[in-house]
């Protein structure tokens, strides 16, 4: 199969899938999602994702059947069908169940949905043009909610403006990407958002911490500004998918470029993993 689609154990092709009308998803976004990379049939780091997956379900109050080794037994089986020498990223979700439409809670059993395609890693050696935005969303950001209208609307305006990505600030501080996290780097210090109910704990921003303990780089998670933003050494943003891509103008201002060395050591550490995790070496730096 090129691509997986699954749900509630039936398996098929993306395009062949169909969902009900009265998931929960459809009408509230009523559910919780997660997301990593795959290679050579290797899920990676689905420690990090499946406990962030459990702790976004408790927080919504959503109780599934599934444990973590069936969850991740079922993701298995499911990258275990493509057909793909390419990396795959890999998606799930769990809605509330399937009712009709109704704001309190149903008496449901909760949906499980996965799919899965080709996809590449991000490109490191492309920086990114981004725009900033002051963050309106709601005050639960932690939860990897599948209701992301206002993320939408950001990356369409920055894809307006010719641009890849928007980081959110709340007046002076800033939280995070429209789908991403932002580290910034300055004076050899790995400077990220302290994990809070304003930003996504990130897996790749724990991965970092984690390649900055294992080479003894300093890091600080902590709140920065927009200035300190602009004025960083580095700006480098974090994904599943984005191991490290550096940001070459902000608002069109040039930002970044005085530390490459501390930039590449660190992305370098961290595609390293990948490679040994999965065994798939991608041509990204």
């Amino acid at each position: 199969m090129k691509t997986v689609a699954y749900y509630n154990g039936k398996i098929s092709e993306i395009n062949q899938m169909q969902i009900p009308l009265n998931d929960r998803s459809v009408f509230f976004g009523d559910g919780v999602y997660d997301a990593t990379m795959a290679a050579n049939h290797t899920i990676f780091e689905p420690e990090y994702h499946l406990e962030r997956f459990f702790n976004s379900l408790k927080k919504i109050q959503i109780q599934t059947e599934f444990t973590y080794d069936q969850l991740l037994a079922e993701l298995q089986k499911c990258v275990n069908l493509a057909d793909s020498d390419a990396p795959l990223f890999v998606y799930w979700q769990i809605t509330r169940g399937t009712a009709l439409r109704n704001f309190t809670f149903p008496k449901s059993k909760p949906n499980l949905i996965i799919y899965i395609y080709e996809a590449n890693l991000t490109d490191l050696r492309k920086p990114w043009k981004v725009i900033t935005k002051e963050d309106t969303r709601f005050l639960h950001c932690d939860i990897k909610t599948i209701d992301l209208l206002p993320a939408v609307l950001a990356s369409e305006e920055a894809k307006q403006q010719g641009c890849d990505e928007v980081i959110f600030h709340r007046g002076p501080r800033v939280t995070e990407c429209a789908h991403n996290n932002v580290n910034i780097l300055k004076n050899g210090i790995f400077i990220t958002p302290p994990l809070d109910n304003l930003i996504l704990p990130g897996t790749a921003r724990r991965h970092f911490l984690d390649i900055c303990k294992r080479l003894s780089i300093p890091f600080e998670e902590r709140i920065f500004t927009l200035d300190e933003l602009f004025e960083a050494d580095e700006v480098m943003i974090t994904s599943s998918a984005t191991y490290g891509v550096p940001v070459s103008h902000i608002d069109g201002k040039k930002v970044g470029g005085k530390a490459p060395e501390l930039l590449h050591t660190l992305q370098a550490e961290c595609i390293a993993d990948f490679v040994k995790e999965t065994g798939f070496t991608p041509d990204i730096l």
